[in-house]
């Protein structure tokens, strides 16, 4: 068979300059192969074992005997993928008792389980709103849910972090102007730590008769018990579109939508990443399913992540969380860069987050906590933050 010598192409070439252009201003990013272990132990590219301080495996699931053992199970009872869509052979027996778990933890009528949180928040925007709606997000809201918007082709205003005033503004400005209206928010900000303001925009939107989402990836299993930012905040009942995944503090894949039945079953009738999607593999729905049981009833757990943080804060001089996420701005990428790679060179994985991922000039370190880590190590990373002149107080 004959071969054709590929010339060096206008496609090699644009994604070179491209890359050049990322590589000049310390954003490129690239893969390193990550060996996880158990109480967040970690072997990057086969080098010496870090303890991790930047994963969102929040409970440490991810590795509990219990969760991978279940996952093993449900491989074994129904094999290793899940061979179609869930509207074609792909709904597994093991979907029903995620979903009922799911929709009995978040106190809705429903869930719908996704492939995954960034294909629920590119499937359930556009299945609710349309060109003639409007969409109220919060500035910082996480990529996927502009992609979201993008694809409804609703319009789109965004109000400053967490103003809940600002969103009364244009509310009453244009709420008159559309059929529908979604505010949109994250229930836990995964770059800062904060928890949006949802009792105060659940009464907004009530009065309005908008509908209010959380994007809760950072607070299923972390906060409100267990439940999410809605409890954690007193606003039951407020939040009737309450999305997340299943990849964080659950310790396995996927994502989900809890609400009202007939909110669910529409999603399973017309949002496209649902309906043309393979479901997902049974193990990672075993898994899912056991670790929920752990949130449920382990209240312990559940608690840790956020108390290791506030320890640590409070070492470091650092405002005390809400969260099991600590955020420590350090300017510019090169800076955080050099940080992130101090900590590694003392036994610490702490990953530094660069534009686009936050804005310019706040590259930062985010620490991270999780149930599994162990106390010994949380005052060793203590130690070696005071050492290298990080935090409030060196």
């Amino acid at each position: 068979m004959k071969r054709f010598e590929q010339a060096p192409s206008s496609l090699d070439a644009f994604a070179t300059t491209k890359l050049d252009a990322l590589e000049a201003k310390n954003q490129r990013r690239c893969l390193v192969t990550s060996a996880r272990a158990g109480a967040m132990s970690m072997h990057v590219d086969g080098g010496p074992e870090l303890i991790s301080f930047t994963d969102n495996d929040y409970l440490g699931l991810s590795t509990h005997p219990d969760v991978v053992e279940a996952a093993a199970a449900a491989a074994h009872r129904f094999g290793a993928g899940a061979g179609a869509s869930r509207l074609v052979t792909g709904n597994h027996p093991l979907y029903t008792e995620l979903e009922k778990r799911l929709a009995r933890i978040k106190g809705t009528e429903d869930a719908c389980v996704f492939g995954s949180g960034y294909l629920a928040n590119v499937g359930i925007i556009p299945t609710l709103v349309g060109k003639n709606d409007l969409i109220i997000a919060d500035e910082l809201v996480h990529t996927c849910i502009h992609a979201g918007m993008q694809l409804s082709r609703a319009t789109v205003r965004f109000f400053p972090h967490s103003e809940v005033t600002h969103v009364h503004d244009i509310l009453k400005a244009e709420r008159a102007k559309h059929s529908r209206v979604i505010i949109v928010v994250d229930g836990v900000y995964s770059m800062d730590g904060d928890i949006a303001p949802l009792k105060e925009l659940g009464l907004l939107a009530a009065d309005y008769d908008a509908w209010l989402m959380n994007d809760d990836a950072h607070a299923l299993g972390t906060i409100g018990g267990g439940r999410g930012s809605a409890h954690a905040c007193g606003a039951e009942g407020l939040v009737p579109l309450q999305m997340g995944t299943l990849s964080k503090a659950v310790g396995s894949y996927g994502g989900y939508l809890a609400a009202s039945k007939p909110v669910t079953d529409l999603m399973r009738t017309r949002a496209r990443p649902f309906i043309y999607t393979t479901g997902l593999p049974p193990a990672a729905v075993g898994a899912a399913v056991k670790a929920l049981d752990l949130i449920e009833h382990d209240r312990a757990l559940v608690t840790r992540p956020t108390m290791l943080a506030q320890r640590f804060a409070h070492a470091m001089g650092l405002p005390k969380p809400d969260t099991p996420i600590v955020p420590l701005v350090i300017g510019t990428e090169a800076d955080a860069l050099n940080a992130s790679a101090n900590l590694a060179d003392v036994g610490f994985k702490v990953i530094a987050f660069r534009p686009p991922t936050v804005p310019e000039g706040t590259s930062r370190l985010r620490f991270s906590f999780s149930a599994s880590h162990r106390d010994h190590d949380v005052e060793r990373l203590i130690a070696a933050c005071k050492k290298l002149g990080l935090g409030g107080i060196s």
